[in-house]
Parts: C-alpha cells; structure tokens; sequence
C-alpha cells in the first residue's frame, strides 16, 4: 500500500489543473471547427452531384439531428437555398408546395446560431413567422427533431395558448415559432421581451400571411426589428405583394426559386392525378357521401368554403355512420381542438378531414391518398395549394375538384393560365347515392341540425358574393331553392344581396332583349323566359321580393309535401322561432350591406312630437316626458321659503366664496371647522354614555328575569344553586320558550302551568333523572284563571 507523500499532493494537484486545461484545449478546438466552417460555408461551391445533406459545410450536432430524424437526401429548393443562406446572404425563395422549403430555412438558423456561439443569455437570435397555428405547429415539431443536439432553448407562441405562461418563457427562447398576431401582441404587452440582438428573421408562406390580412401586422413586427439582420422569405407563390414585402424586408436578396426569376412558381408536384367533374349544386353532397363510402381504406382531404359548411357536413356524415373516421378542422375551433384534430390526422393512416382553407398551406400530412375539392377555389392559386397537400415529395396523390357548369369555363381558363391541366371525369348518376331524405329527416327531428344547414346555405351564398373573380362565381346562376331542399331545409333563407343579384339578372336578360321590363315582371306577355331563374319562378319568389312589388306568375300552384306541412309546425322547440324569422319576414330595401334581414319593429316617430300619440299609450307618454326631462336636466324644481320670505331651492347650494368671507377668510373656515367637531365629538361621547348604560340595563333585567324563571322552577322560592352551577354564562340571549309577557307589578306571580315533559328539561348533578315543573294544586289553577280575567 503506498504511503501518503509529497507524490501524492502533487499528483492532487496537477489532477486540479487537468480539467481547466482539457476545458480549454475543447473550447480551442471548438473555435477552430467553428472557423473551418465559417470558411467552408463562405467558399462553398454546390456541384451538380451534391444530393446529401452530409456533403454540405453544416456542423455534426445538425448532421447528427438530421440522420435522426430520418432526413438524407436534399430536394431541389434546400440544394440552392441552403448554401446561399449559409454565406449571410437575404434569400428569397420560390418552389412548388411540399418541396422542403421547411428544411430549407431551419438548417440555416441552427448553423448561424451555432458559428455565432448564440448561447441563453444572448437572447433571442431567429424568428420564424408563420401564417396559421397549425403550420407553426409543424414547423416547431421539425425543429425539435433535427435540433435535438443542439444547445439551444426554441419556443412556440401561438394564438390559443395561456398568454402568461409565455410571457414568464419568452425572455429565455434562443428560437422562436410564431404567428403573426400573438408575436405583436407580445412585443407591445410584454416586459422583457427584446429583439434587438435578432440575427435571423423568417417568413414563411408570406403570399398567405399577405393573403391572410397580416400586413400591417407584418410592418408593425419589422419595425420592432434591427436591420442588421438576415432574411429569409419563402413563398409558393411570388406575388405583387410578396415582391413589395422583399423589397421593404431583404437586401439585396438572392433570388433561388425552381424556374427563372419572376416565374409563378405554382408547379403542381409531378406524381399528381388531377381530376374535375361538373356537377349540379344541389348534388355536391350526394356525390362526395358516395365517393366517402367507396373509398373507405384511403385517407382523404376534403376541401369546403366556410367553416359553417365544414360543420354541418361534419354533424350529418356522422351520423349517418360512414364507416371511416371523420373529422373537421376550421379556423372557428379552439385550440385545442384543432391540435388533436392536426395530431390524429397526422397519425392516422385512413380517415377523412373536412376542413377550410386552413389546411391549404404549409401542413405536410403523410400519405394523403385524395384531395377532394368540394367547392371551387377562389383562385388558381389556392387550387395549387389545396391539391399540393397530397403527391408530397415523390409520393403519389389524386385530386377531384366539383365545378358548376358556370363555374367550368372560367376556372379551367384561370387553371391553364398557371400550365395546369385538369382532366375531365364523368360521374355516374347509378353509382351516387341520394341522401336528401336522410337530411331533412335529420333536420325536422333535430332543429341543431336545421340551424346548421341554414347557416351552411347562407354562409355559402355568401361566399359566392364576395369571390372577386364573377365571371367564374355568378351569383344569379345559383338554384337556390334546389340547393337549400338538398341541405335538409324546407326552404331557402331570405338574403338581401341574393334578391338583387336575381333582379340584376333579369333587368341585365330584358334590357338586352329590348322589352320592357316591368310588363314581363307583370306576367303580361306570357313569356316563360323572365331570366336565369325563369324555370323556377317560385324560387324567386320564395328567395324574397318585396310584398308590394309585382311577383312573376307561375302557371301551376305549388304542391305541399309532407316535408312542408311537418316544417311548417311550430312546437319543436325555441330554433322555430329562429327560423320562422328567417323564412317568412318580409324583405326590407335599403341601401346597405346586411347579410340577413330580418322583421324589425319601426321605430321612426314623428318629427314634431317625440311619440305618437296613436300608438303609445298615455302611461308610455309619462314615462317618455319624464325620461325626456332627466337627460335634458329639466327637472321640476321645489321652491321654499326662509323665515325672511326669500325663496330657496330645496337642496340649494349655499355659496362658498360667501361662506369663505363671512367666516373670516381662511383661518375662520378652520376654526369654524374645529369648533363643528368639537361638538359632534361631545354628541358622540353623550351619546356612547347613555348607550353604554341601556345596554347595561338591559343585561341585568334579563339576570332577573332568569333568577325569577329558576326560583320559579325550584318551587320554594329559593334559587337551586346545583342547577345554577349547570347553567351556560349569560350570552345575552334569551330562549324564545321563556320570552313571556310580564305581569303587572302589583300582582303576584302565579308559577307558569305545567309543560309536557319532552318539552325543555333539566338535569341535576346527582341523578341523570329528568323532572319539569311541580304539579299545580286546584287552587293554583283557580287563582291564575282569576288574574287572567282581570287582564281582559
């Protein structure tokens, strides 16, 4: 065994100076990785055969995360953006949905981050915006999974979310995941939170945060930013307003984009199937339940315009019970929900989500077998996208999309505008199956149901007004009454701007034909060809003219089903009134933009006089005078009269500045003032005294009536101290049993009658007996009905 010595000292000793020398050799050799790869990066050249994330100048921690994460191979856009993003440069790139633009801007935060030694106290280094919460989402999730080896600290602040929570983790994040309104409000509201230090901003999907109307959001957050910074703009689309953006945002950027500069870049993925039918609006429902119900082991994307029609379609495809999961996914959802609605549809491999346009950016579901495109896009632009969800990278995908026949033209033109081709389908009539019963059955048993397809059908017809593009969305063209009949609905809900859309239609068909327009309104000439809703008559009128207007005529009357007669019932619960309101109100013209009209009451009165005295009672006429005169302040006034006849207000306020100089200016007020107090202290102190002593008074009369009840109880006149002994304090409260009226003083008291013996009893300290009060002699009872005599 060796002995302790010197050797051993100094072996403890240069074990003290090991550590501080291999933290020093590490942290040399870390700065020397470091400047290879700024080196590297700087000089890097791409060969045409660079297809690896391994061969690009990127650290081991990144490399590392991305063989991990399953990432190997490069897509075009990440070759060409990657490299110039590593050199500092602003970038702003362009490439067809689902071509890894994520990747292409993540790999270059964590490598600045990293050559720049970014640590936590550093603060905030990259910002990513992103359009929706559920792109964010996806975004963040990426990151978590390449840069797991890295050091630094990444946090998600979306609309939805408990705002303190972030507030309390925003001053630590290195990386941050952000939409765009929840990152302003934070930068206004939160203490603490600095983007000075900012080294890398990104903009992701910035046609849709455009689109989306963040642009002023958008100024607002680059003016809380430093412009010693460096940007990255990633768009599927390059837009007016995207190019307006980069020239505010980047400088001097580099423009990587599959295609030349300027291009669309709206290329659909090559392994893509695309499909279009013509349908007729009111069978769109029959067709996509038939398509559901043939296509049981896919997964598949349906496409919808509002989220009022994404739910109803929810809540009745599932109860009819498909046979495949459901789900639905819209901006009106809590945040929660549409997380678990994101995740399960992300996980699951056959399923069908109903969704708005919220899903059309940016989210990479896996293995989306069909994209189904149940009302038209607004634009080409958006067709892109929505389809892009399906054929992700070098997958395969198919998409259908249902056109009206006025639809047709005028999309297939705006298509073929962006080399996109669409291949006509013709759906068979014997393969769909109807499910219009099965709805308004739904409807008539369950009024929920009814108010949802109401809402669904408005929300629709509004849809179609507001599209900008009307030589593809013509308004007046819509069967109206055919499409709510195939909602469930016993008819249509009156809209203003659908009425005059149909009677634009028509003046536009006679003004053409040179005929007058009022006498074919009229029915006069006979002519069947009244306009595009001329087939359907009653539609139109159903649809809401005016009552004092003249209706077209229809040659046959209409025939009642049993749908009508039960619809017409009004005993199903409170949503009959509801829709009573919107069904058979009368139609009001005026000028503005209500989206329903509904039977108000007129409040116009008379000019001259503020109610009409016809119609309101004269009770009505009081209260409205009296109201009338509170808000004017014309207020009946009280005059009195002092001892010296003058007349005074009743709650008159005397004069201060008179007060004041009466009283001897200032120090008068003051001693005036103390000399009030002093006397209201004497009161006080007057008053506590004679307080004090009814109070006083008062406990010791209920002391003697208590002693006279005991020497009562005892019957020998002399008070039971045994009894006394077992008593509880006096608290000042006095039993209701005892409460009893005294008797004149110049009587005796006679011993109260006999009580029932499960009435109050009292135990002595000896016994455990119970007893009550002595038995009453006859003479008792004669002298006690004697005193009771003499007090009547």
């Amino acid at each position: 065994m060796a002995q302790p010595g010197p050797s051993r000292l100094n072996t403890r000793k240069q074990g003290k100076k090991t550590p501080s020398t291999s933290a020093k050799a590490k942290r040399s050799l870390e700065k020397q990785q470091i400047d290879k790869l700024e080196n590297e990066a700087l000089n890097f050249d791409p060969a045409p055969a660079l297809k690896n994330f391994s061969e690009l100048p990127i650290s081991d921690q990144t490399k590392r995360g991305l063989k991990k994460a399953f990432f190997v191979k490069m897509t075009d856009i990440q070759l060409q953006s990657i490299p110039v993003s590593l050199k500092g440069k602003d970038v702003l790139g362009a490439a067809r949905t689902g071509s890894g633009k994520t990747l292409a801007f993540l790999i270059p935060v964590l490598e600045i981050l990293y050559r720049r030694k970014w640590g936590p106290t550093d603060g905030l280094g990259a910002l990513i915006i992103s359009p929706t919460r559920e792109l964010a989402v996806q975004i963040f999730e990426v990151l978590r999974s390449i840069g797991g080896y890295h050091s630094f600290s990444a946090g998600l602040v979306i609309g939805g979310k408990n705002l303190k929570d972030e507030r309390e983790r925003l001053s630590r994040m290195n990386i941050l995941v952000a939409t765009p309104g929840r990152l302003l409000q934070h930068m206004d509201q939160t203490v603490g939170f600095e983007a000075d230090n900012l080294q890398v901003l990104v903009l992701d999907e910035a046609d849709r945060i455009l689109d989306m109307g963040f642009s002023r959001t958008l100024s607002a957050l680059l003016s809380h930013l430093p412009k010693s910074r460096q940007t990255l703009l990633f768009s599927a689309t390059q837009t007016q307003s995207v190019a307006d953006l980069a020239r505010l945002s980047l400088k001097d950027p580099e423009y990587v984009g599959i295609g030349e500069r300027g291009a669309s870049g709206t290329v659909v993925p090559q392994n893509l199937e695309q499909h279009y039918s013509v349908c007729d609006l009111d069978k769109k429902l029959d067709i996509l339940w038939s398509f559901i119900k043939t296509h049981l082991q896919s997964k598949i994307l349906v496409f919808l315009s509002s989220g009022k029609q994404v739910r109803f379609v929810f809540e009745t495809f599932c109860k009819m019970q498909p046979g495949i999961p459901l789900l639905h996914l819209h901006g009106k959802q809590k945040q929660s929900a549409r997380l678990t609605t994101y995740t399960k549809f992300m996980s699951t491999s056959h399923a069908v989500l109903l969704a708005t346009d919220i899903a059309a950016r940016g989210l990479d579901f896996p293995a989306v077998d069909w994209v189904v495109q149940v009302d038209a896009p607004e634009d080409a632009e958006t067709y892109i996208h929505r389809v892009g969800r399906t054929a992700r990278y070098e997958s395969k995908g198919k998409g259908l999309l249902l056109l009206l026949a006025s639809e047709e033209e005028g999309m297939l033109a705006a298509l073929k505008r962006k080399s996109v081709e669409v291949q006509k389908i013709k759906i068979r009539p014997s393969k769909t199956q109807s499910i219009e019963n099965q709805l308004q059955k739904f409807a008539f048993q369950e009024p929920e149901i009814k108010y949802l397809g109401q809402r669904a059908f408005m929300s629709y017809m509004r849809s179609i007004h507001l599209h900008k593009d009307k030589s593809i969305f013509k308004l007046s063209e819509i069967p109206v009454e055919r499409f709510a009949t195939s909602l469930g609905l016993p008819g249509a809900p009156k809209i203003k701007f659908l009425n005059k859309a149909i009677k634009k239609a028509q003046d536009n068909v006679f003004d053409k034909k040179g005929e007058d327009v009022n006498s074919e309104i009229d029915g006069e000439s006979g002519s069947e060809d009244s306009g595009p809703e001329s087939s359907n008559a009653e539609d139109s009128q159903e649809s809401g003219d005016e009552e004092d207007e003249p209706q077209p005529k229809s040659s046959q009357p209409p025939v009642r089903t049993k749908y009508d007669r039960m619809f017409g019932r009004k005993n199903q619960n409170i949503l009959s009134e509801h829709y009573s309101k919107l069904i058979e109100h009368e139609a009001e013209e005026d000028d503005g933009d209500d989206f329903i009209t509904l039977k108000r009451a007129d409040h116009n009165l008379n000019e001259n006089s503020a109610f009409d005295v016809d119609d309101i009672s004269k009770r009505k006429m009081k209260m409205g005078k009296a109201k009338r005169m509170i808000a004017t302040g014309g207020l009946s006034k009280k005059t009195i009269f002092d001892e010296e006849g003058r007349p005074h207000e009743v709650y008159e306020m005397e004069d201060a500045e008179e007060i004041y100089h009466s009283k001897g200016g200032l120090e008068g007020v003051k001693e005036e003032g103390n000399k009030f107090a002093e006397e209201e202290r004497g009161k006080m102190k007057v008053a506590d005294v004679v307080d004090k002593e009814e109070a006083r008074e008062k406990k010791r009369e209920k002391k003697r009536k208590r002693k006279d009840r005991e020497r009562t109880a005892t019957g020998d006149g002399e008070p039971n101290t045994a009894m006394l002994d077992t008593l509880p304090e006096d608290d000042g409260y006095t039993s209701p049993e005892f409460n009893l009226p005294d008797l004149p003083s110049d009587e005796e008291e006679s011993p109260p009658p006999a009580r029932k013996r499960n009435k109050t009893k009292y135990r002595t300290p000896n016994d455990n007996l119970s007893f009550s009060t002595q038995p009453t002699t006859m003479e008792d009872d004669e002298a006690l009905a004697l005193k009771l005599l003499r007090r009547r």
